[in-house]
């Protein structure tokens, strides 16, 4: 149904009170898509779609703080986006450390930045730790800045780590087979210490998780929206939030 654009504040509105605070997500987790097709749709150019993206970010947050959430994790650039051409992948890694760099100045939310580093230019992942370390003594929402990442890459990263910690600990490889387990995993992912994400939003209508959080959206609520990330509304986010309201969470119980 397509509403009146002069009654959009008034649907807005009213779709915020009807959620129920006991029934919203305590992660979220967003798969930032549709940049490149924004653009085009606007006869703008790649870089200036991705920086609309960027813009976007403090928006959502600051709709994502207003509503008690207590973690969000942004999927800002994928291991298989470091094979785009140079003259599209440099200046998105230029857009997306100045947007970390500006979220940790904003002395709002706690960074974790997450993913393969080591595959990023030294001065672009320099740039990201130090953003994350900025704000290691700030409270309140924690943000999981998801650069060069994948979810078979973290799984891989998980077991690597869990590995070498045994094998410092003089465990022999018969001894970690007979003593793993899902739980051991999941300390060593990068998003230890934290809540796996209760729902999972994708815009740009793409139907997809393309790896993101594999391991940890095992019992994630999916929503999939047709906007563009740069376009995308809080009245489109209240939409997901009710939906995830709605369902009938059972955990296999």
């Amino acid at each position: 149904m397509r509403i009146p654009t002069p009654f959009y504040g008034i649907y807005e509105r009213q779709l915020a009170r009807s959620l129920p605070a006991d029934a919203l997500p305590r992660h979220i987790g967003v798969i930032l898509d549709g940049n490149r097709r924004w653009a085009r749709s606007f006869g703008e150019s790649t870089a200036a779609g991705h920086q609309r993206g960027a813009e976007k970010i403090l928006e959502f947050l600051g709709w994502t703080e207003d509503l008690g959430i207590e973690v969000v994790t942004l999927w800002m650039l994928s291991t298989d986006n470091l094979s785009r051409p140079a003259a599209e992948l440099e200046p998105l890694l230029a857009i997306i450390v100045r947007a970390v760099e500006d979220l940790a100045a904003a002395r709002r939310w706690r960074l974790r930045v997450m993913g393969r580093l080591d595959l990023l230019p030294e001065s672009s992942a320099a740039a990201l730790r130090a953003a994350e370390e900025s704000t290691a003594d700030v409270e309140g929402l924690s943000v999981n800045v998801a650069v060069g990442y994948g979810g078979r890459h973290e799984i891989a990263d998980a077991v690597r780590a869990y590995l070498r910690e045994q094998d410092a600990q003089g465990r022999t490889l018969a001894e970690v087979a007979e003593c793993i387990d899902v739980a051991e995993i999941g300390e060593h992912l990068y998003t230890r210490g934290q809540p796996d994400p209760d729902l999972v939003i994708r815009t740009s209508g793409e139907q997809r998780l393309s790896g993101f959080l594999l391991w940890q959206s095992a019992q994630a609520e999916y929503y999939f929206c047709e906007a563009y990330w740069p376009s995308f509304r809080r009245v489109d986010y209240l939409r997901a939030l009710r939906s995830f309201a709605t369902r009938d969470r059972r955990l296999g119980r």
